[in-house]
């Protein structure tokens, strides 16, 4: 029976409650989930790659169905290489369905063999971003309810 293996890509600049809930929500749904740090030419990153991955496989370390890798390129030639029929992506409101949802239809021209899943944030944690938790690091602000306790100082 082939495997149900989804990626979930991203920057995680840096991982949030909001991206925990996402995944752990949506781990009865895969048999593996692929945690993929996506090199996002239009971003400037505030924590490196090195980081990021450390970050999330200390959050996730307690399960065996996550994996966590970086990537360059485009995440439907990633989710090729590793097999992944399934791409994972969070909502959080309106404006993130309209976004994502082109998106999606773009990688279902590239690749009618992958899927992208929607799913909701839990309420909450639906206001959270990491581009809010950024700007909060960056002048000082406090964002530790916002962020897994591995991500705080």
């Amino acid at each position: 029976m082939e495997q149900r293996i989804a990626v979930f890509a991203g920057t995680f600049d840096p991982i949030t409650n909001g991206h925990v809930d996402v995944v752990r929500r949506s781990l009865p749904l895969f048999d593996q989930i692929i945690i993929a740090i996506g090199e996002n030419t239009k971003k400037q990153t505030l924590f490196d790659t090195e980081k990021r991955l450390g970050w999330i496989k200390e959050i996730f370390s307690d399960e065996p169905k996550i994996s966590v890798a970086s990537y360059t390129g485009l995440t439907v030639d990633f989710c090729k290489k590793t097999d992944a029929r399934f791409i994972l992506r969070g909502l959080r409101n309106g404006s993130d369905y309209d976004y994502e949802a082109h998106i999606a239809q773009l990688n279902q021209a590239l690749d009618k063999s992958i899927e992208t899943f929607f799913i909701i944030t839990s309420p909450e944690v639906s206001y959270i971003s990491s581009s809010l938790v950024r700007d909060l690091i960056i002048y000082g602000g406090n964002y530790t309810e916002f962020v897994p306790a591995e991500v705080r100082p």
